[in-house]
């Protein structure tokens, strides 16, 4: 099966005339209430960018489409569509919204671990999608700042750990106390316009490269 035809995107006039509208890409999961969904959508301000009926163009849509949100209307959701959904989580990250009439638990947590931000259980009011679609948006945009956050402070970690090393490479070669090493460190790294981290992978490089394996 092909997705079907994408409805033309809003223009940027549009769209900056209204910041409650949302794009949003609809995915027909097999329980074939697209079609209400859409007109509410469309009655409530938002825009439908696109509507698949394919698991297999799930990556495609979202990439080709940027969408704000992604709707998956299914009976319960099938093991294809829950696998393009995180092929695209991974590399396109969107707040995706699964309504589901399976209360099981095995298939709320997998669609969990799939990227879905809010998985609705028999719960499909048409008057309520705004709600639904914000909140959605609110845990991604949360979850989005918590993977942020820990990302920065593992990259901290990392920087600081090669600077460590690359002070103690400095140390060892060169005689200098641990300050005077690491103000060499700094002076390297002003002279190259380069982050300390940066120039101190390259003490590391250039002695793994030319000596003895140093302090690790």
């Amino acid at each position: 099966m092909k997705p079907r035809r994408p409805l033309p995107a809003p223009t940027p006039a549009a769209a900056a005339t209204d910041p409650a509208t949302l794009r949003v890409l609809l995915i027909d999961d097999g329980a074939h209430r697209v079609g209400l969904i859409r007109d509410e959508l469309a009655r409530q301000g938002h825009q439908v960018v696109g509507v698949v009926d394919s698991a297999l163009a799930i990556h495609d849509c979202v990439v080709r489409l940027q969408p704000d949100v992604v709707i998956v209307d299914s009976d319960s959701p099938s093991r294809d569509t829950l696998e393009h959904l995180a092929a695209a989580s991974a590399s396109h990250p969107k707040p995706v919204v699964v309504f589901s009439e399976d209360a099981a638990h095995e298939p709320m947590r997998q669609a969990l671990r799939a990227g879905v931000s809010a998985y609705v259980i028999a719960g499909l009011q048409p008057q309520r999608l705004t709600p639904v679609l914000q909140v959605a948006i609110a845990r991604f945009e949360q979850e989005r700042a918590l993977r942020d956050e820990l990302d920065a402070a593992r990259t901290q970690l990392s920087d600081r750990k090669r600077i460590e090393r690359a002070k103690g490479i400095l140390m060892q070669q060169t005689g200098l106390a641990e300050d005077e090493a690491h103000a060499r460190l700094r002076k390297l790294a002003m002279d190259r316009g380069e982050r300390l981290a940066q120039v101190a992978q390259c003490v590391i490089d250039a002695h793994e490269l030319l000596g003895p394996a140093g302090p690790r």
